[in-house]
């Protein structure tokens, strides 16, 4: 037995790199879309195949044999795809492809519309994220302005509890729990009553 054989020199070394989460939903967003082509390919081919028997009367679509050309998208806007799908969560990733399968079967869009259909689904997509972000950015403010009021109002209600902690608020009632005659006519708002002794 060869001692190559077991140090496994002459195998090719392997390193299998970590992919991330906005990769793999880029290359799946990706996939759905050159599948969806295919399909609105093959069915603008079933398309021609019955306007010609129906332009004809006669049906040859045994005899047509049809080249695998297929449609290739501009690599201008593939890049602006491919880069609108690394800003798709991945857990809108399955709805994206949803919806984006909702409306190729209700519209039966041409081949050159799917990409413009699915960028408009990842657009729609990317919208909403970004709406939710702003609410769950706005919700976490709201809560720490409550947490914060809610802490005044705890101190403000300590004050209403204990209102004559304090010497320099002076109230009527101290002044009568103290036995004190003379009170500031400055304070009291009601005239004063003489009580005499005629009547």
């Amino acid at each position: 037995m060869a001692l190559a054989s077991w140090f496994r020199w002459n195998e090719p070394y392997y390193r299998h790199t970590q992919r991330s989460p906005a990769d793999t939903v880029s290359e799946m967003l990706m996939m759905e879309l050159n599948w969806q082509i295919k399909q609105a390919e093959k069915l603008q081919r079933e398309r021609d195949i019955e306007y010609r028997r129906i332009k004809t009367g006669v049906d040859y679509s045994w005899l047509v044999s049809y080249s695998k050309k297929t449609y290739d998208i501009p690599p201008g806007e593939r890049l602006e795809l491919e880069n609108a799908c690394a800003k798709i969560h991945p857990s809108y990733c399955g709805p994206v492809i949803l919806r984006f399968r909702q409306l190729v079967t209700e519209y039966e869009p041409e081949v050159q519309e799917v990409s413009q259909l699915f960028h408009t689904v990842l657009q729609d997509s990317i919208e909403k994220l970004k709406e939710e972000e702003e609410v769950k950015r706005l919700t976490r403010q709201w809560n720490s302005k409550r947490s914060m009021s809610l802490s005044l109002m705890t101190f403000k209600s300590k004050v209403r509890i204990y209102p004559f902690s304090s010497d320099i608020i002076k109230t009527v009632s101290e002044d009568v729990e103290k036995g004190t005659s003379e009170v500031n006519k400055s304070v009291w708002s009601m005239p004063e009553f003489t009580h005499s002794k005629g009547f």
